[in-house]
């Protein structure tokens, strides 16, 4: 009896000490929270359609503007994901405690924000985005864009490319819909990015956009569709890289 009395304390003991080193860690608790310096909040963007967003911002101002130097960066998100995905994953604080201002999106029907008619074609998904971004007063801003939000950001791209500082397409789909030639027309830095065990989406989109004249590519190891949900830290250290190099 009193020797399993010593191993039950010796356990609990264990325990305790264990529990006190993660909260010691200098990590323990900070993905997904804001940093001392940095605002976050969530919303609905004004105008039609409505657009819920969750932001945070460097700074003690929210909705205020990235550090100097910093573009606005956008996440836009795959069918299965929200905006919630990159708040979960730590990224939008990540990006703010470097001094940009990071803002992810809900698209029309997914997550808070209620369908849109006008995303029924691409023109429309066009105008959706110019909406968003001066609803956001996001001027110049990097785009983030995986899977089904290709649907999305590559017609915008094309279009208006001389609005977005950098484009991060994540093994999008929508890519063969467009021309070599309509590629080779955009100017927008980019970093095109997939996991080395997508084996269909992400091989398929670096062959057409290996047509953009200013691209650099990114391969996620051991990871597959989703690699930002994979391997976030390898994630978000090119997506990291990228954002620094811009001008």
């Amino acid at each position: 009896m009193p020797l399993a009395r010593s191993r039950l304390g010796l356990l609990l003991l264990g325990a305790l000490l264990t529990f006190l080193l993660y909260l010691l860690h200098p990590d323990a608790g900070k993905r997904g929270r804001p940093a001392a310096n940095a605002t976050a909040r969530m919303g609905m963007a004004a105008g039609e359609p409505p657009v819920f967003y969750r932001e945070v911002s460097a700074g003690p101002q929210a909705g205020g503007t990235a550090s100097p130097g910093r573009p606005d960066v956008l996440f836009l998100h795959g069918q299965a994901f929200t905006s919630k995905t990159w708040e979960a994953l730590g990224t939008l604080v990540l990006l703010a405690g470097e001094g940009y201002r990071a803002v992810a999106i809900d698209l029309p029907g997914y997550g808070d924000s209620p369908p849109a008619e006008m995303v029924a074609t691409a023109q429309g998904r066009v105008a959706f985005l110019d909406h968003v971004l001066q609803e956001l007063g996001m001027r110049r801003p990097v785009l983030i864009s995986p899977s089904m939000s290709g649907r999305f950001a590559l017609p915008f791209l094309l279009a208006q490319g001389d609005r977005l500082a950098g484009f991060v397409p994540v093994a999008p789909v929508g890519t063969k819909d467009y021309a070599a030639e309509q590629y080779h027309q955009v100017q927008t830095p980019t970093l095109i990015l997939y996991g080395d065990r997508d084996a269909s989406l992400g091989p398929q989109a670096l062959q057409s956009l290996r047509h953009l004249p200013r691209h650099r590519v990114a391969v996620v190891p051991d990871a597959g569709h989703a690699c930002y949900l994979d391997k976030p830290e390898d994630f978000h250290r090119a997506l990291m890289g990228f954002l620094r190099q811009l001008k």
